[in-house]
């Protein structure tokens, strides 16, 4: 099993305010949905809190939601209490791609603990104010593609989609 991360940050880093995306970039969305489509998407408590209410769980995907509450619900997700515990279920389930989708703490513990193998980065040629960053990458990731996209009416800045490969 190959477990990948997909992020959209910003020029300075940030990922988030506010416990909420900073950002409409509607081609990044597109990118996202693509590429976690009939997947395990992995995320924390927060990070499914604040998906809108008509989006959650996301459709066409196994949820997985990690949360230190013991007695936490999400209708139509599987809720753990341990990244670990999150992968060994997209493991059981065979998924060969299962994606960790946020937030900032479990980026951090999924790159901290070794455990992504691709990173799906879609970096945002502005700087945003926030309060979630996206940890810097280790010199083991190395770029494998970019796709360069120009700002336009519906995407406030230039970006790049990056995949990142160990």
């Amino acid at each position: 099993m190959k477990v990948s991360l997909i992020v959209a940050v910003a020029e300075n880093g940030v990922i988030g305010k506010n416990n909420d995306l900073i950002w409409n970039f509607p081609k990044d969305m597109r990118f996202f949905k693509e590429t976690t489509v009939g997947h395990h998407v992995i995320m924390g408590r927060k990070n499914f809190e604040s998906i809108p209410d008509r989006y959650r769980p996301l459709s066409n995907r196994i949820n997985v939601v990690i949360t230190r509450q013991s007695y936490y619900q999400a209708e139509g997700c599987v809720v753990v209490n341990s990244l670990e515990a999150a992968l060994e279920i997209a493991q059981h389930n065979s998924d060969n791609e299962p994606f960790i989708i946020g937030g900032g703490q479990i980026y951090k513990l999924a790159l901290e603990r070794n455990l992504v193998d691709k990173i799906y980065l879609t970096k945002i040629h502005c700087s945003f104010e926030g309060d979630t960053f996206f940890p810097e990458l280790s010199e083991e990731f190395k770029e494998i593609n970019r796709e360069e996209h120009e700002a336009d009416e519906k995407h406030a800045c230039d970006f790049s989609i990056i995949t990142y490969k160990k």
